[in-house]
């Protein structure tokens, strides 16, 4: 897709009103399971861009509705301009032609990078693109700013990354200021008590997605919340309890997300060790910048135990089959 038929589409979706920004650039909807992508490293510590695409078609063979990359536990900070560029190649073309929408990264600490982000992914045809806030900056005046001119450095559907002491009066302030602005993937304060909040100022226009490792699954589809953002490792499984909610099976959505949470209790499940055990990564695979396991907001106490990669088999066989769809 060229920078100018996203261009169209844009002026189309804004002509046909807001509520179109529900849907990314190639038409596919914005919500549901969005994992972020682990950075794979070749042995002498380069991106492993055969690795990254694998994660993308993963997801498309396990139904997972989208994809991120590269956020937090992505160790964008770790990559340099050009691995961030190839890497968006290979998984904009590894994800053409699929259902799975693509969302690329474009948070940079100069805004110039950023716009070559924007303009990259706009022109290999991503879904969106998100960013996290300028590191270290807190005065919220220019974090407004800041996210306005990336509003306006592409026409493409703009997730909103919230940390820190982010507040909801500037969550309220971007999306009534950036039209393209219509999804925030909320890690700033308490985000099952902002929900409520949010949905109410912004009539329910700003989708808001989960973090921190999607612990609270059920919780947060209880309240509201579009879309949720865990690993990779499980997208499948995650996807599959997202289904069945939004289908009206709450009780078997219910069930499925327990046997995420019961994996917990057994080994980390953000490791990529089990994107090894499930053939997605070759065996020795690293990243670059381990992300930290969620514990917290898990309600409870999580396995920190390593399994063997016969071990983590095993535990997929016995527990997880028939449910694993990649």
């Amino acid at each position: 897709m060229t920078s100018r038929l996203d261009r169209r589409l844009f002026f189309k979706i804004m002509a046909a009103g807001a509520g179109s920004l529900a849907f990314g650039a190639t038409g596919k909807p914005m919500a549901g399971i969005f994992p972020i992508g682990f950075s794979p490293m070749t042995p002498d510590n380069t991106l492993d861009l055969d690795a990254l695409a694998a994660q993308v078609k993963f997801c498309n063979r396990g139904g997972v509705h989208g994809f991120v990359w590269p956020q937090l536990a992505s160790g964008w900070s770790t990559l340099t301009e050009k691995e961030r560029l190839d890497g968006g190649d290979a998984i904009l073309a590894a994800g053409r032609g699929g259902k799975t929408a693509v969302v690329i990264g474009v948070q940079a600490p100069e805004m110039a990078a950023v716009k070559r982000y924007a303009a990259h992914a706009e022109k290999l045809g991503a879904d969106a693109i998100i960013s996290l806030p300028p590191t270290g900056v807190t005065d919220e005046k220019v974090l407004l700013e800041f996210y306005q001119e990336v509003g306006r450095s592409s026409p493409l559907p703009l997730f909103a990354q919230s940390t820190g002491s982010m507040s909801v009066d500037l969550l309220v302030a971007m999306f009534k200021s950036i039209p393209t602005l219509r999804q925030v993937k909320d890690e700033a304060g308490d985000p099952l008590q902002r929900i409520a909040e949010i949905r109410r100022r912004t009539d329910s226009q700003l989708k808001v997605f989960s973090g921190f490792g999607v612990a609270t699954m059920i919780t947060e589809m209880e309240l509201g919340f579009s879309g949720h953002c865990p690993y990779t490792n499980l997208a499948d499984v995650y996807a599959s309890a997202y289904d069945l909610w939004h289908n009206g099976n709450k009780r078997e959505a219910f069930d499925m997300f327990g046997r995420i949470q019961a994996l917990a209790s057994m080994m980390p499940v953000g490791t990529i060790d089990i994107m090894i055990a499930r053939g997605v990564f070759k065996p020795g695979t690293k990243i670059r910048n381990a992300p930290p396991v969620p514990g917290a907001a898990a309600g409870g106490r999580r396995a920190t135990r390593s399994l063997t990669p016969d071990e983590i088999r095993q535990a997929l066989k016995t527990y997880l089959e028939p449910h694993l769809k990649a």
